[in-house]
């Protein structure tokens, strides 16, 4: 039998399960398959192209269970897209006329590579796919399995993305503090923007969260600060819609009662209106290598913000962002338990020779496989009809009705 080697590697943008699933490759194969080499790509497909590798030692083996504590990629990412052949040049990856995929296929076999794990989002794993089927067509055998990582919980048809769960708690943490902000002027205007391209799970789960941290905090009757000061008064995602003058019309009611206005949104509510809103003035909307908008030059918070700041006669408004704190924060428990699942099972099917994505899935009644890649994809919807969300927007008091 060949002799196997495995290498891993993150890509995308940092979610909490990076360092842990890392970690629990590492402590697998150590204990399953101890003379297995293992080795990593420094910043995901960048140090692939690059040949900037990180081998593990058996330091690092040993210790590899600290991982579990951090956030963060302990190997590095970087969002490369590698059938996106004139980003890859512009930025150094490759020489002009050479396909990425051909030099991460050779740089793959020259390494000796026959198992690769992949840790990110539909991008990630699709490219990986793209990968395989490149190396299969041209002689070489090599074994893909991913790890659904994104923050967002968007990927199809994976029912839960590593990360996300931790994400949406400490999205929640962030914004505890953060609506204290309420206490510092009078009728003032908070959003709180939380990541969420084409998916609303994440502040849909971060709103819940927040909510139910404020329903186990005791307050002192007769001051400011209590459960109303606390209270989110309107939740936007791109899978809801709303009519601008109602809402208007309810909050200004809220703020004329509590002095203060609280917002969730969506990075991507409304999204595709704002856009089309800046292309018919002549703006040239700027993508990324995958052909995604750059969010965070289309700044939603403040777009929800300049559009009701006015409308609720708000003395003070402000946009505060959780994102990256949430995203680069340590898996908690939740995540914990469901990045050793899916580690187990992406360590048994490389072992086994089979390629995909690891994950509980949704067209098989929610089992844990190793998913086929031709059926990964992203984009997927947060399903409104989920009860519990149901329960948050009463609890807000806002009436919506599903954006398709």
């Amino acid at each position: 039998m060949a002799k196997q080697k495995v290498a891993m590697l993150t890509a995308g943008g940092l979610a909490p399960c990076l360092s842990s699933a890392v970690g629990g490759l590492i402590e697998r194969y150590t204990d399953i398959a101890p003379d297995i080499e293992l080795m990593a790509y420094r910043s995901g497909y960048h140090g692939l192209l690059l040949a900037d590798r990180i081998a593990i030692t058996p330091q690092m083996r040993e210790k590899a269970g600290l991982l579990h504590r951090y956030g963060g990629s302990p190997i590095g990412n970087s969002r490369v897209k590698l059938t996106n052949a004139a980003d890859c040049v512009k930025r150094g990856l490759v020489k002009e006329g050479e396909n990425p995929l051909r030099v991460a296929a050779e740089r793959l076999a020259s390494d000796g590579v026959t198992i690769l794990h992949t840790i990110g989002g539909d991008d990630t794993n699709t490219t990986a796919a793209d990968l395989a089927a490149y190396l299969g067509a041209n002689g070489y055998d090599l074994t893909v399995v991913g790890l659904p990582k994104t923050v967002d919980n968007d990927v199809v048809p994976i029912r839960q993305s590593l990360g996300a769960w931790t994400a949406a708690e400490y999205g929640a943490r962030f914004f505890d503090n953060v609506s204290n902000e309420q206490s510092a002027a009078p009728k003032t205007l908070i959003v709180h923007e939380v990541m969420g391209r084409h998916c609303g799970w994440l502040t849909a789960a971060t709103a819940r969260a927040y909510m139910q941290t404020v329903e186990t905090t005791e307050f002192v009757d007769g001051f400011m600060m209590n459960k109303a000061l606390k209270t989110i008064d309107g939740l936007y995602l791109p899978e809801t819609a709303f009519d601008l003058q109602a809402e208007a019309e309810r909050l200004r009611a809220v703020m004329a009662k509590t002095g203060y206005v609280t917002l969730f949104v969506s990075e991507g509510a409304c999204m595709d209106a704002i856009v089309a809103e800046r292309e018919a003035a002549g703006e040239t909307v700027k993508r990324d290598a995958f052909g995604h908008v750059k969010l965070d030059t289309i700044n939603v918070g403040n777009w929800f913000s300049k559009q009701f700041a006015d409308l609720l006669g708000a003395q003070r408004a402000m946009v505060q962002k959780s994102g990256y704190y949430a995203r680069s924060a340590p898996a908690n428990i939740d995540d914990l338990r469901l990045i050793q699942g899916m580690v187990d099972l992406a360590v048994q099917s490389a072992l086994d020779k089979v390629s995909g994505v690891t994950g509980h899935d949704e067209d098989q009644g929610g089992k844990l496989r190793t998913i086929e890649f031709p059926r990964i994809r992203g984009g997927k919807h947060f399903n409104t009809a989920t009860p519990w969300f149901g329960d948050v927007m009463d609890a807000i008091g806002q009436s919506w009705k599903p954006a398709h």
